[in-house]
């Protein structure tokens, strides 16, 4: 077969095919050929079977690879999630774990973004054209890589819960079930008092399932008739929980719960204990919300009510795999249920017989 004399050849030591080269011997316009790469704009099949008909004479290889020229898809997820210095990074990893392990089986690789770049990182992730859909996680209340998000051409899911979803899918997980679960727990053992270590600052407001979580604590704990506080923290890190340890342990000799929201605040409390020379389980009550991993870590394993992250990585890739799929419809918000408490070391009984 005649080669247009212009095409490069490698294997005569000359520079890589351009789409221009495809153009030429295709006899279209580059704008075509990129059409039928990116397939954004209609190509007829007779013009489009001339375009491919080039790229493979001349063995024209876009950066996508070649599965990109046959399906006008590049296989790849963009995975968006912040491991900065005061996310726990322990806690991320099973999210995801589990959400590669879902690209996998469908034949799909992912991207991962670990800085919080805001929408400027979304929009340079999708200009490039490396990617077929976004999970974008850690999504807050009031967050400005949403609005990018839904200017995409792209299935987009956010885990997590913004003011305005302007359209886009949504996963996250049901902590006002899970604070009821704790405080049921320190009800049903006969603990009179509760305290909930808060959020520093104005944490608590960036985030639906944070607010969720003190929320229906409260309330929970005003159904059972028990005293609850949520005592929160002057400033982050162990500082500020000896800042606050003497408000916390206010009730220590009157059937005190304790309970904490992240493993890091699990982590602070079982040492604020340990330097008080208390012993959670005995003379107070400690109960988590956080993974069974973590929980078991501890010399005392922890009462504890799981995230379950991997539940919510496979719920958040099974609505994008169904929109990559061609479904239609309204977005759609859905929420995975906690599976129950585990009781622990860290449950006192203070009950008759108990």
């Amino acid at each position: 077969m005649a080669r247009d004399e212009r095409s490069p050849d490698r294997r005569n030591g000359r520079s890589a095919p351009t789409s221009r080269d495809v153009a030429a011997l295709a006899g279209v316009a580059q704008s075509t050929v990129s059409a039928v790469m990116s397939g954004k704009r209609a190509v007829s099949a007779e013009t489009r079977a001339r375009v491919e008909r080039a790229m493979r004479e001349l063995r024209y290889q876009p950066n996508a690879g070649a599965r990109t020229l046959r399906t006008a898809k590049t296989n790849v997820i963009a995975l968006i999630v912040y491991l900065g210095p005061k996310a726990d990074a322990v806690e991320s990893v099973p999210y995801i774990e589990r959400i590669i392990e879902e690209a996998r089986r469908h034949d799909y690789e992912v991207v991962l973004s670990t800085v919080r770049e805001g929408p400027d990182g979304i929009t340079r992730l999708a200009g490039r054209s490396i990617c077929d859909a976004f999970v974008i996680m850690d999504i807050q209340l009031d967050d400005d890589r949403v609005p990018a998000a839904h200017e995409l051409d792209l299935p987009v899911v956010l885990v997590g819960r913004p003011k305005d979803p302007q359209g886009l899918d949504v996963v996250d997980f049901n902590t006002r079930g899970s604070a009821e679960l704790l405080v049921d727990e320190l009800a049903i053992t006969g603990h009179r008092h509760i305290a909930v270590l808060g959020e520093p600052g104005d944490e608590q407001e960036r985030f639906q399932f944070v607010l969720d979580f003190y929320d229906a604590a409260t309330d929970r704990a005003a159904l059972h008739g028990i005293e609850l506080t949520v005592v929160p923290r002057p400033f982050d890190g162990w500082d500020g929980i000896a800042a606050c340890a003497d408000q916390l342990l206010t009730h220590r000799d009157d059937r005190l719960g304790l309970i904490t929201r992240t493993p890091r605040a699990t982590e602070w409390l079982v040492r604020l204990l340990h330097d008080r020379q208390l012993t959670p389980g005995q003379d107070v009550s400690l109960a988590g919300f956080c993974t069974d991993d973590t929980a078991l870590s501890y010399a005392r394993p922890i009462t504890n009510v799981s995230p379950r992250p991997r539940a919510v990585s496979s719920l958040a890739m099974r609505l994008l795999f169904e929109r990559l799929e061609g479904a239609d419809g309204p977005p759609r918000l859905e929420l995975v249920q906690p599976e129950g408490l585990v009781r622990r070391a860290t449950t006192a009984l203070f009950i008759e017989g108990g």
